[in-house]
């Protein structure tokens, strides 16, 4: 949810679209260069005529908080009275009575699903009065369908976004320089609307519905330093969280409310997280260093669109050399490794692999780094595949497939199950290959939406089977 070009649109929060709209999410595994993406396939022969029916998630996962009370009190402070650019904001806002959902433009079926199974979320476990507008009902919160060229017209590199004070993208660029849509200045939110990409795949469209309603909700700020969380720009987590949950239930507490100042809300927490997570209280604080802003402008010089390859390696390097610099071991240091490795891999790919195993070596230390490390797994067993070595693959391969399930993870589970089906092939399995390789066609529907999307990724992981590259 990086903030796009504040300078001239500082009021909307917005998710930006990452590298090749998949940066993060295994988007190209190719571990080197020598492949030939033409090459006949297995893949490409066996799915017909027609891809079968899109799957989707049915029963959500949330892990608890594992993090200790003080910590979370914290990080609800830092995101709630902090935008992304690091402007300070003066008071607590939130919507005071019931939020009612409008719904608005081209919305596909997929997207109604999915913000049924994130309202029913939203009010079990974080216990906000949130539903869709009945007949007689005014929503005071709007979800609007857009093409992905509307919302790049205002925001270039974003995928979507959140403003208040409005409910139709025509209106905001009359309305930016008012008081209501200038996060701020607004004495409590009454009126706030989504913006979402309407020819996206349904992964991104659900991905941006968490992230962008969370903030329309509760804190429009980002913190690396938060692992476990929507509430950060490494976008690695892309449905709500048991921590995000728990922030959002904080933000909405009877003991909180609008117009309050930082240190009022400070005041109120500890009694507050000790009576909505008191498992929490007896956990030993981390408190990590926030990230400088220096390592934050890199990473996202080196996530975002808009620059060339070679400055986006650069900027790698330079986050690279700034974690090394703050002596860094947690995630943000697995991080820094892992966008480093996924950069390199078209011009060093030795280079790039030894990124991949010391992302693995520090993602592996916390259970909060789960989803970090299947999405270098994918990368792992795409280089063992690559190497003719299936047993090497399907261990990178297995414990990862859980994660990125309970993840709710559909374009990373999808390229994990596509890579066990070439490894099952390479050990002389072709049943079970074919099994696996039609099972992940539903998953890969969800994540990567069109069909041609679907089938170059089909081909792109079956051109790393030695069998196919030698055409045996």
């Amino acid at each position: 949810m990086i903030q796009a070009v504040k300078s001239v649109f500082p009021r909307p929060v917005a998710r930006m679209a990452l590298l090749a709209s998949g940066l993060l999410l295994a988007g190209a595994c190719m571990p080197t260069s020598g492949t030939a993406p033409d090459a006949p396939t297995r893949a490409a022969t066996i799915t017909g005529p027609a891809l079968p029916p899109m799957k989707s998630f049915a029963t959500p996962h949330p892990s608890p908080p594992q993090q200790a009370n003080a910590d979370i009190a914290r990080d609800f402070l830092d995101l709630s009275f902090m935008l992304e650019s690091g402007r300070a904001l003066p008071r607590l806002t939130r919507f005071e009575g019931p939020i009612r959902i409008g719904v608005t433009g081209a919305a596909p079926a997929h997207l109604h699903a999915d913000l049924e199974r994130l309202l029913t979320r939203l009010r079990r476990e974080a216990g906000i009065d949130i539903a869709i507008a009945g007949p007689n009902e005014a929503p005071n919160l709007t979800i609007a369908a857009v093409s992905g060229q509307r919302i790049r017209q205002f925001l270039p590199q974003a995928a979507c976004f959140v403003v208040p004070g409005i409910s139709r993208l025509s209106e905001y660029r009359g309305r930016r320089n008012n008081p209501e849509t200038d996060w701020a200045r607004l004495p409590e939110r009454r009126k706030v609307a989504v913006f979402l990409p309407e020819d996206a795949a349904p992964q991104e469209m659900r991905d941006c519905l968490h992230e962008e309603l969370a903030q329309a909700l509760g804190p429009l700020n980002d913190l690396y330093r938060q692992p476990d969380s929507v509430f950060n720009d490494d976008n690695v987590h892309t449905v709500l969280t048991g921590f995000d949950m728990l922030i959002l239930r904080v933000y909405y507490a009877p003991e909180l409310r609008s117009g309050m100042s930082r240190a009022q809300v400070a005041r109120r927490l500890p009694g507050l997280l000790a009576r909505l997570n008191p498992v929490g209280q007896g956990r030993a604080p981390r408190m990590l260093p926030p990230a400088p802003r220096t390592w934050i402008d890199t990473i996202q010089t080196a996530l975002g669109p808009g620059t060339g390859a070679s400055e986006r390696r650069r900027a790698a390097h330079r986050a690279m050399a700034i974690a090394r610099a703050e002596g860094w071991a947690d995630h943000r240091a697995g991080f820094s490794h892992y966008v480093l490795g996924r950069l390199l891999q078209a011009v060093d790919s030795d280079a790039a692999y030894g990124h991949f195993i010391t992302a693995d070596r520090i993602f592996a230390q916390s259970p909060d780094t789960a989803l970090h490390r299947a999405q270098v797994a994918s990368h792992l067993a795409a280089y063992a595949l690559a190497r003719g070595n299936a047993a090497q693959a399907l261990t990178h391969i297995r414990p990862a497939l859980e994660t990125a399930a309970r993840g709710e993870n559909a374009m990373l589970l999808s390229t994990l199950m596509m890579l066990r089906a070439e490894a099952l092939e390479l050990s002389d399995r072709p049943a079970a290959a074919r099994s696996v390789r039609v099972d992940s066609l539903g998953w890969a529907r969800y994540g990567l939406g069109a069909e041609w999307a679907v089938r170059a990724k089909l081909r792109e992981i079956s051109a790393l089977n030695p069998i196919n590259r030698s055409g045996g």
